[in-house]
């Protein structure tokens, strides 16, 4: 299902998948619970580990927070496309129902 969605809503989802996943044990720990090392510093864990992982959580932040902000763009952008199709089919109605009074006033 996900290969239907948007790039952006995507990447977005599996951003958010990885936030919630409890993957990662304690941070600056040395490696997570799945297995995975992170690297030779993350895995020595001490201060430098825990430095190296708060850089990552912050790195993650802030895509997921540029993410968002497009999300809300995109979100915001089609809401104005929208209205102003809204605006262009009532002036379409308004122009239809001119012509429509014209007939039966010509009748």
């Amino acid at each position: 299902m996900a290969r239907f969605l948007r790039p952006s809503i995507r990447s977005f989802i599996t951003s958010q998948l990885r936030m919630s996943s409890d993957q990662l044990g304690e941070l600056g720990k040395g490696a997570g619970k799945g297995g995975g090392g992170g690297g030779s510093i993350r895995e020595a864990g001490g201060s430098m580990g825990k430095k190296q992982a708060a850089e990552e959580e912050m790195y993650f932040k802030r895509k997921e927070q540029e993410q968002l902000a497009a999300l809300k763009q995109h979100h915001q952008d089609e809401i104005d496309h929208q209205k102003k199709e809204i605006e262009r089919l009532q002036r379409e109605i308004d122009r239809h129902k001119g012509k429509i009074r014209k007939l039966k006033h010509d009748d």
